[in-house]
C-alpha cells in the first residue's frame, strides 16, 4: 500500500526546496553585488542578478498552482503574491520578486505541515504494518509480500509479531494486544475459531489463521485510507484567510494601479503589491494552526481535521451519544437471573469463559465479575461471533450462546416467553445446549462531571441545544437524561436514523457530535465537528475530526477554548497584519518605500504576525471554565 506520509513529505519537500533556493539566491545576489565588481553580461543582465533569476524560474510552480486555482474560479488571497511575482520579472525587480516567492513558499510549506503534523498519531500507527506474511501450505512456510495475501489464505503468526490480516484462528493458542485499535488496555486469549485482527500484537504462541480480508480490506486499512482522506482536507482556517484575502486583494490592486496612473512609474504599482503580499495570511495562520493542534497533543487531543479549530467556536447544537461519552462506557454487571436448572454460579463461570474470547462492551463485566467470585474460567473451544447470531462457543464440551432478548425472540419464541420481565438497564439471555440459563442485567452509571459540564454548554459556549442520541431502550436513555440535565432524548437508534437526526440538525445549525463506538462514525462524519472519546474504536476515530485520548468531559471543554482562542489569534494576527499592511500601501503608493523596501517590510510585518501566531501553542492559564465535581 502506497504511504500517504511519503506523498505528503514530498510536496512538504518541494515547498521547502524553492524557500531554501529563495534564500541562497539572495546571498549569492548581496555577494557579488556587493563583495565583487558587477560586470554586465552581452544580454545586458548583471551578474548579481542570475541567482535571482534561477530563484523565480524555481517559482514557476508555485504560480502554476496559483493559476490552477485561478481556473476555477478560485480568487484566494496567494493571488496577490502571483500578481506581485509576475509584476516583479516584468519590471526587472528580481529581488523584490524573489522575496516574494520566499513569503509565499514558507507559507505553503508551513501550511501542508499544518495538516501532516494533525495526523502524526495515524502516522505512527502505519509504520507498524509489517509489509510481508508468512504463508503455510501444507508443512512449507513460505514468506510472500502484504498484498499477495488471499481470502482463504492459511497465515502463521510468530510469538510478538504483528497479524498482517483480519482473519480466524485456525490452530494455536495465544493472547492478542488490540490496544492500538480497540482502545482495550488488555490482552485478550486467541483459540480455535477466534477473531483477530489486522495491527493486534501477538503473545507468547504462534496462531495458524485462515484470512478473512485482504490486507486492503482489513482493519488496518482503514484507518491508512482515512489518514490519505485527511491529509489532503485543506484546513478550513485558510478559508478565513481567504475571505479576508476577497475584500484585502481588490483594495490593494486598486491602491496600486491608482499610484501607478498618478505617479506614471510602473515601479509604485509593483511597491505596493509587494508590500501588500498577504504574508500574514500566508504565514501567520498556519502557524496559528500548528501552535493549538501542538497545544491539543499535550493535552491529550488528536486534531485530525485543522479544520474542526476553526469550525468549534461557531457550533451551537450538541448531540451527545450515550455510551462512553456522558457515562463511564464500562457496564457493571448488577444481576444474574437463573433459569429453571441452573444456578447463578454456573451460568457466570460458563459466560465468563467464554466472554473472555469477545471485544463485545458487556464480556469485561461479566469476566470481571466472575473473577471478583474467583469462579474456575475455563478453555474456550470453537468460538465464533457471526452478525445476527450472538456469541457462541464450546465449554467442557457444552455449547455456549450469548444473545440478546429480541433475537432470542427470532430464534426461539417458545423460550423468549420464559424470560424474566423486561427491565431498565442493559440485559443479555445465556443459553446453554440450547437451554435458557440465565438472564445477566448490567447498568452503566452517569460521569460524575455530565450534569455540570451540559449545564455550562449554554452560557459559556452559545449552545442553544443539547440532544442524546443512543441505540439502547427509551428506560436506560431517559434515566441518563434525567440524570444529566438533558430534555431532547432520541432513544433506539440505528447508525442510518443517527446519521439522519445529525444531517438534519447540522442543516438548521453548526453542530458537535461525542460519541466513541463503530455505530457513531457515520454521525461523526456528518456532524460539523466530530468527536471521538478514547479511540474506543479504530472506525470512529478515523471518522472524528478530533480524538480524545482520555474520555473526559473536561477535555472536550479544553478544545472548545483552544478553538476560541486560535480563531482569536488568527484574526489578531490577520486583520493587524493587513492593517499595517493598507498603511505600508499607501507610503509605498506616494513614492517613499520602493519594492525591495516594501519586501523588507512587509518581512517586519510577517515577523510581528507570526510572533502573535505563536501564541497558540503557549499553554495559558486556565483552559477551562467549568467545576467538575471533586
Amino acid at each position: 500500500m502506497p504511504s500517504t506520509p511519503g506523498k505528503t513529505e514530498f510536496v512538504i519537500g518541494r515547498e521547502i526546496r524553492i524557500a531554501l533556493l529563495a534564500v541562497l539566491a539572495i546571498l549569492l545576489h548581496l555577494i557579488l553585488r556587493f563583495g565583487f565588481d558587477a560586470t554586465q553580461r552581452s544580454l545586458g543582465i548583471a551578474v548579481h542578478q542570475i541567482p535571482l533569476i534561477l530563484a523565480l524560474v524555481g517559482g514557476i510552480p508555485l504560480l502554476v498552482g496559483l493559476g490552477r486555482h485561478l481556473l476555477r474560479g478560485e480568487f484566494s488571497s496567494d493571488l496577490l503574491a502571483g500578481i506581485s511575482i509576475v509584476t516583479a520579472v516584468i519590471l526587472g525587480e528580481y529581488l523584490a520578486g524573489t522575496l516574494v516567492v520566499l513569503m509565499l513558499s514558507g507559507g505553503q510549506a508551513l501550511e501542508s505541515y499544518a495538516v501532516r503534523r494533525a495526523s502524526f498519531a495515524l502516522e505512527a500507527l502505519a509504520r507498524r504494518m509489517p509489509t510481508r506474511a508468512h504463508r503455510k501450505q501444507g508443512a512449507t512456510i513460505d514468506d510472500i509480500p502484504l498484498e499477495s495475501v488471499a481470502v482463504g489464505d492459511e497465515l502463521v503468526v510468530f510469538p510478538h509479531e504483528t497479524c498482517p490480516v483480519d482473519g480466524v484462528v485456525l490452530e494455536g493458542h495465544s493472547t492478542m494486544n488490540e490496544a492500538y485499535l480497540t482502545g482495550e488496555p488488555y490482552l485478550l486469549p486467541k483459540a480455535l475459531g477466534a477473531a483477530v485482527l489486522s495491527g493486534a500484537i501477538n503473545g507468547e504462541g504462534a496462531l495458524t489463521i485462515r484470512a478473512e480480508k485482504t490486507a486492503v480490506d482489513s482493519r488496518y486499512a482503514k484507518i491508512m485510507q482515512v489518514m490519505r482522506d485527511s491529509e489532503q482536507r485543506r484546513p478550513q482556517l485558510r478559508r478565513l484567510g481567504d475571505q479576508i484575502g476577497a475584500v484585502y486583494t481588490p483594495l490593494a490592486v486598486a491602491i496600486a494601479l491608482v499610484a501607478w496612473a498618478i505617479s506614471g512609474e510602473a515601479s509604485r504599482f509593483l511597491g505596493v503589491l509587494v508590500v501588500a503580499t498577504p504574508c500574514p495570511l500566508l504565514i501567520a495562520i498556519p502557524v496559528a494552526i500548528i501552535g493549538s493542534v501542538s497545544l491539543a497533543a499535550r493535552r491529550g487531543i488528536i486534531i485530525k481535521d485543522p479544520a474542526i479549530l476553526e469550525k468549534i467556536d461557531t457550533c451551537r447544537v450538541a448531540i451527545f451519544d450515550k455510551t462512553g461519552t456522558l457515562t463511564y462506557g464500562e457496564p457493571k454487571l448488577t444481576d444474574v437471573l437463573s433459569g429453571p436448572g441452573f444456578t447463578r454460579e454456573e451460568a457466570l463461570s460458563a459466560v465468563a469463559s467464554l466472554e473472555r474470547y469477545s471485544r463485545h462492551p458487556l464480556a469485561a463485566a461479566m469476566v470481571e465479575a466472575a473473577e471478583s467470585e474467583r469462579l474456575v474460567l475455563a478453555e474456550a473451544v470453537e468460538v465464533s461471533e457471526r452478525p445476527g447470531e450472538g456469541l457462541r462457543g464450546v465449554i467442557g464440551g457444552r455449547t455456549i450462546q450469548v444473545t440478546s432478548r429480541k433475537k432470542l425472540a427470532a430464534q426461539s419464541p417458545a423460550l423468549a416467553e420464559s424470560l424474566p420481565p423486561l427491565a431498565g438497564g442493559l440485559e443479555c439471555v445465556v443459553l446453554i445446549d440450547g437451554a435458557y440459563a440465565a438472564t445477566f442485567r448490567f447498568r452503566d452509571e452517569p460521569r460524575s462531571e455530565g450534569k455540570s459540564f451540559v449545564r455550562h454548554l449554554k452560557p459559556r459556549h452559545g449552545f442553544d441545544r443539547v440532544l442524546l442520541v443512543s441505540g439502547d431502550r427509551e428506560s436506560e436513555v431517559r434515566y441518563l437524561a434525567d440524570k444529566v440535565g438533558i430534555t431532547e432524548v432520541f432513544a433506539s437508534q440505528s447508525p442510518e436514523q443517527k446519521l439522519a437526526l445529525v444531517r438534519s440538525e447540522t442543516l438548521k445549525a453548526n453542530s458537535i457530535f461525542m460519541g466513541d463506538g463503530i455505530n457513531d462514525a457515520p454521525a461523526l462524519t456528518a456532524a460539523t465537528v466530530g468527536i471521538a472519546f478514547g479511540q474506543g474504536s479504530d472506525v470512529t476515530a478515523e471518522a472524528a475530526g478530533a480524538v480524545i485520548l482520555e474520555s473526559s468531559l473536561q477535555r472536550v471543554d479544553e478544545l472548545l477554548h483552544i478553538g476560541r482562542r486560535m480563531r482569536t489569534i488568527a484574526l489578531q494576527s490577520a486583520v493587524g497584519g493587513m492593517a499595517l499592511s493598507v498603511i505600508g500601501m499607501l507610503v509605498a503608493a506616494a513614492g517613499y518605500l520602493p519594492p525591495v523596501a516594501g519586501a523588507i517590510a512587509q518581512e517586519l510585518i510577517d515577523v510581528l504576525a507570526v510572533l502573535n501566531a505563536l501564541r497558540t501553542s503557549m499553554l495559558p492559564r486556565t483552559l477551562t471554565d467549568y467545576d467538575p465535581p471533586d
